[in-house]
């Protein structure tokens, strides 16, 4: 199976045990992941002018797109991208410059911008936008474009914060052992 792993002035992503990235998935640079991460088609994560790291047992779904700011005179320090263990991000996600908790479940098409803090185990809902250096409290499902606190999660929605990595671990072994079997 080819990666698209790809240097960037010499920086190499590196990557935990028993990941999957998809063939179709670019990630480029200073970028390091966690173990038994996932990274679905079409995906780009681009460490070029900042850093990102990518905790343990996360999934990013398909087109999703993850950037950094640089630094520079207005910033000085930019705003690297920080994501937990056990976050799960939906098809075509777009952060940039945002530190992500654990436990956490990004909805399809959300746009999380740069300074942005998200706190463990909180729910975004599909399509929020959540604007520069917001912070998002943990135990909260936050909705809307721009994003607002809707309500406090459940019982059972803090428990599928988690299972939904577990679930996606799951698949990312069976695509991992798909592999093997094909390349024998």
């Amino acid at each position: 199976m080819t990666q698209q792993l790809t240097s960037f002035k010499g920086i190499f992503p590196t990557l935990g045990n028993s990941n999957y990235v998809d063939p179709t998935a670019v990630v480029c640079g200073d970028v390091q992941l966690g173990d038994d991460c996932s990274v679905w088609p079409f995906v780009a994560i681009r460490g070029d002018v900042n850093t990102i790291r990518i905790g343990h047992r996360t999934n990013i779904q398909d087109g999703s797109v993850l950037h950094v700011t640089r630094a520079s005179e207005y910033n000085p320090k930019g705003n690297p991208l920080i994501i937990g263990d056990d976050v799960t991000l939906g098809h075509k996600v777009m952060l940039h410059g945002c530190e992500l908790g654990s436990r956490i479940l990004v909805g399809m098409g959300t746009i999380i911008m740069d300074g942005v803090v998200v706190e463990d185990d909180v729910f975004i809902g599909a399509g929020t936008l959540v604007p520069p250096n917001k912070r998002l409290e943990s135990g909260y499902l936050y909705v809307g474009n721009p994003m607002r606190k809707a309500r406090k999660l459940t019982l059972a929605e803090s428990a599928f914060l988690k299972q939904s990595a577990d679930n996606y671990v799951i698949t990312k072994n069976d695509y991992l052992n798909e592999a093997q079997f094909n390349s024998k």
